[in-house]
């Protein structure tokens, strides 16, 4: 079937509408019909050229919710109507990592650049004029219709409003598994979340719901400093000399217990800062990305070592999807996880590019992309 769709032809370049085709699915493949999808950075990383995609055309999109359509022959717990999260780590369940609990490390997450089928190395789902078309996360959710493995879908209850619970594939697990798994957030704990966009606003939630003492946002836009302090932060600064200065006087001087780098474009000096402000014993976690080919962070390795810091790089909040996703939903029915709050504008497919000038521009938390 044909779909419209947003796609790159180039890195750097910009998202513009086209109209793919589908293939039918495969025995263990689903077709979604889209209702919503987030516009997360990493989308616009690749039309910045920070990271290159191995295969153009490129269909963007990964966080996103929709209604299942058809399903392929050994498709097991899906069927046509049933409402569905996307997970931009196709899980297994089986291979070392998921077995441990860490399905956002699934051996699958190989494929997740390219989209090309999980056990048909060079075989696509979409193609452009008969061209394959690569899928982001193997999901590609800038599209009305996609076709995904079924590994890369959770099952949701449709008593939810897709629009709001399409955040739940990338934004929340990301932002919240970085304070509750990666920074392992406890009760009365110091914590410093640097940049608040889509993931960081995340990781205030999810430090406030572990009962962090002190939630300390930082961004240099005072519209998403006001916003963090809305939902759990406890202080907001525009700079991480101030927020570091505040941590360290509620803290005997010693510093935050953990700090979060959110930041849209990560840079060794962005992760040296956040590291320069927790204590001894504290954990850097680390969930932005910058340019692939940028490395060194300029950190001490005397402080490193002498004051027994940690650095953690954090994976989509080191979550096992078909766990949290409904984790995250209880929260959320009990008014305890916002996500209606954290959707600042939506727009249609054909208005991705002007959707991410909004994000450049700092004017919005989240924007969601809506399907007719």
């Amino acid at each position: 079937m044909k779909s419209k769709a947003s796609i790159l032809r180039s890195s750097p370049g910009e998202y513009e509408s086209a109209v793919v085709e589908l293939d039918t699915p495969h025995q263990h493949e689903v077709l979604v019909r889209l209702v919503a999808s987030g516009l997360c950075h990493s989308d616009d990383h690749v039309a910045k050229g920070d990271l290159i995609p191995p295969l153009l055309p490129f269909c963007g999109g990964h966080e996103g919710a929709g209604v299942v359509e058809e399903v392929g022959s050994a498709v097991v717990g899906l069927a046509p109507g049933d409402h569905v999260v996307f997970s931009f780590i196709p899980s297994c369940g089986r291979c070392r990592y998921c077995a441990r609990g860490q399905q956002n490390l699934c051996n699958n997450g190989l494929h997740a650049f390219t989209g090309e089928r999980l056990e048909e190395p060079g075989s696509f789902r979409m193609t452009l004029d008969g061209a394959p078309v690569a899928q982001l996360a193997s999901a590609s959710t800038f599209s009305e219709y996609t076709l995904v493995d079924q590994r890369s879908l959770v099952k949701v209850p449709e008593e939810y409003d897709l629009t709001k619970i399409c955040l739940l594939g990338c934004a929340v697990g990301t932002g919240w598994g970085a304070a509750v798994n990666s920074a392992a957030v406890r009760p009365g704990d110091t914590v410093i979340v640097m940049g608040v966009g889509g993931i960081g606003i995340n990781a205030v939630q999810g430090a406030a719901n572990a009962g962090a003492l002190h939630v300390i946002a930082v961004d240099p836009v005072e519209f998403k400093r006001e916003k963090a302090l809305e939902l759990g932060a406890t202080k907001a600064f525009g700079n991480m000399a101030e927020a570091a200065d505040f941590a360290r006087s509620v803290t005997d001087g010693q510093g935050a217990d953990s700090s979060i780098v959110t930041v849209g474009v990560t840079t060794g000096e962005h992760i040296a800062e956040a590291f320069a402000a927790i204590g001894k014993g504290g954990t850097t976690v680390v969930t932005g990305i910058g340019p692939m080919t940028a490395v060194g962070i300029p950190v001490s390795a005397v402080d490193l070592t002498l004051n027994q810091k940690r650095l953690q790089g954090s994976l989509y909040g080191a979550c096992a999807p078909s766990a949290d996703v409904h984790q995250q939903l209880a929260l959320y029915r009990s008014g305890k996880l916002k996500l209606d709050e954290l959707i600042t504008t939506t727009y249609k497919i054909d208005e991705i590019s002007k959707a991410y000038e909004d994000l450049h521009a700092g004017k919005n938390i989240r924007g969601v992309v809506l399907f007719d």
